[in-house]
């Protein structure tokens, strides 16, 4: 009904135009995922992808077994996002089940628990190993800052940004 209503005032012009974070896909039967920046290591994308397989297999299967899980307002989510955009895995996010801040390292390693019983039936438990290094060496744009703290050379930073992402090209 949302989306019939923005394509009928001319807001949009089709369903692919809406920007969200996850939403069906408006042409296939998949669910699209729109909520990371461009990784700058093919690493971190496998690892990240595999996370988020991993998260909808486990709640698919946690409906499937008619079990439920704890379900948040949007308002709540958004602060979380806005944290985890803001200071990435150094910072902290609410743990709305215990009310309070904790580190994002400790959620982000609960999160790994949590999917932990379906890696293998996805076999991505090698894939997901990745997202220690992330959590270890921190993620593409800390190690950005990080040269740019250095060297004060917006250059130097899109060097190695070019670097990175040549990596795994040959």
């Amino acid at each position: 009904m949302y989306v019939d209503l923005l394509v009928k005032t001319k807001c949009i012009e089709d369903p692919s135009k809406i920007w969200w974070d996850i939403r069906p896909h408006p042409k296939f039967p998949t669910l699209e995922f729109r909520i990371c920046d461009v990784q700058m290591k093919v690493e971190e994308t496998i690892a990240i992808a595999a996370l988020i397989q991993a998260v909808v297999a486990k709640l698919y299967k946690l409906i499937d077994q008619n079990l439920g899980f704890r379900l948040y307002r949007r308002l709540m989510i958004n602060e979380n996002k806005w944290r985890a955009s803001r200071y990435g895995v150094e910072g902290k996010l609410i743990d709305f089940g215990k009310q309070k801040e904790v580190p994002t390292r400790e959620l982000v390693g609960e999160l790994l628990e949590f999917v932990d019983d379906v890696l293998d039936e996805l076999d991505s438990r090698e894939e997901i190993k990745y997202v220690y290094n992330i959590l270890d060496n921190g993620t593409g744009a800390k190690r950005q800052l990080r040269i740019f703290e250095e060297t004060q050379s917006l250059k130097k930073v899109v060097d190695h940004i070019i670097e990175q992402t040549n990596l795994n090209l040959d």
